[in-house]
């Protein structure tokens, strides 16, 4: 039985953001006891807030930012190894899309030209975006 061309890629595309998700997830791992980075992190976007995020980030992201680092540890260690194995994958990259645009609206880069050229943003927006759709029974997935 021969493979789907496009599902060769979407597969290449699964593997490449699995390792980019485990990587960053990985890096986060100090988070779990010390979630200080994502703190200072989020302080900062308050410099350049504008309307549309610094309500948000005053009322849901600095209080919440003890459990959120910890989400965040988690959702990008689970979503790199669901990648990765093939297992959930268009759950995953569901999930994986949500927490992307979430930091991008949290950080105010989504208003901005720059999210336009940020490899953080609309390629790995549209990575996950690509697997969410087409991402199921592709080859060397665990779950078909």
């Amino acid at each position: 039985m021969a493979v789907n061309p496009s599902a060769r890629g979407l597969t290449a595309l699964r593997l490449f953001l699995g390792v980019f998700f485990l990587f960053e997830g990985i890096g986060k791992i100090g988070w779990l006891m010390d979630p200080s980075p994502l703190t200072t992190q989020l302080t900062g976007y308050l410099q350049g807030a504008n309307q549309w995020n610094r309500a948000y980030l005053e009322t849901v992201c600095l209080p919440g930012a003890a459990v959120f680092a910890r989400l965040v540890l988690f959702g990008e260690l689970a979503t790199g190894v669901s990648l990765i194995l093939g297992a959930y994958a268009r759950y995953a990259a569901i999930a994986a899309f949500l927490m992307v645009l979430n930091i991008h609206f949290a950080s105010g880069a989504l208003f901005q030209y720059r999210f336009l050229t940020n490899g953080y943003g609309l390629p790995v927006l549209g990575g996950l975006l690509a697997l969410a759709v087409g991402g199921a029974a592709l080859p060397l997935s665990l779950r078909k």
